[in-house]
C-alpha cells in the first residue's frame, strides 16, 4: 500500500491540482454530477468541477452543509472525499473517487478510514454512501472499514452504513503544506 493518505481541505492550490488528476487520470462521470455538452474534460466542464468544490469550502456549516477533500498519498494528490450532512444533525453521507493509478493500492480504505476519523470528530454517530454492487474497489474499502452493506437485487444498488463508535478522532484534516 502507498503511504497512508492524508485529507486536505480544498484551497484554490489544492483545487488546481486536484482538477489536474481529474483530467488526467479519470473520466468526469467518475467524479463529478454531469455537465451537459460534449464528452471529455472540456472547460465548461472544468469549470464546473471548479466551481462544484468551490461552493463547498463553506463546510459543513455552510449553506450546502457539505465538505470536500483532496486525498492525498506520498505527497501527491490522488483523488477527492466529501462530507454531507444528512436529514439528521447526527448522520453524514460520504463519497469518493481515485485517479485510476491510484486504484487497487489500499488508498480508497485508508482514505474512508479517514473520513470516518473526521466525521468522528462532530457528534456523528452515523456515515452512510452509496454506491453500486459492480463497483468492486468502493465495496472492498467499504467491507475493510466494517460497513453494513445492503444490496437491492434489481438495481445493484448498495446502501452502506459504517457507525462512527470504532473510530478514533484524529487530528483535523490537514491545510495546505
Amino acid at each position: 500500500m502507498a503511504g497512508t493518505p492524508e485529507l486536505r481541505h480544498v484551497d484554490e492550490e489544492i483545487l488546481q491540482g486536484l482538477l489536474a488528476v481529474a483530467v488526467n487520470d479519470a473520466a468526469p462521470d467518475e467524479v463529478m454530477p454531469p455537465v451537459a455538452g460534449p464528452p471529455g474534460w472540456t472547460p465548461a466542464r472544468q469549470a464546473a468541477f471548479r466551481a462544484w468544490h468551490r461552493a463547498r469550502r463553506p463546510g459543513l456549516a455552510g449553506p450546502l452543509r457539505e465538505s470536500t477533500f483532496a486525498i492525498v498519498a506520498d505527497g501527491h494528490i490522488v483523488g477527492s472525499a466529501r462530507l454531507a450532512c444528512r436529514d439528521s444533525e447526527e448522520i453524514l453521507e460520504t463519497g469518493m473517487w481515485l485517479a485510476r493509478s491510484a486504484r487497487g493500492r489500499g488508498i480508497g480504505t485508508a482514505a474512508l478510514q479517514a473520513l470516518l476519523n473526521e466525521a468522528a470528530r462532530g457528534n456523528i454517530r452515523l456515515l452512510v454512501a452509496e454506491t453500486t454492487a459492480t463497483n468492486l474497489g468502493a465495496i472492498a474499502a467499504l467491507r475493510r472499514n466494517d460497513a453494513r452493506l445492503t444490496t437491492d437485487p434489481h438495481t445493484g444498488h448498495v446502501h452502506a452504513q459504517l457507525p462512527l463508535n470504532q473510530a478514533q478522532p484524529p487530528p483535523p484534516a490537514s491545510p495546505n503544506p
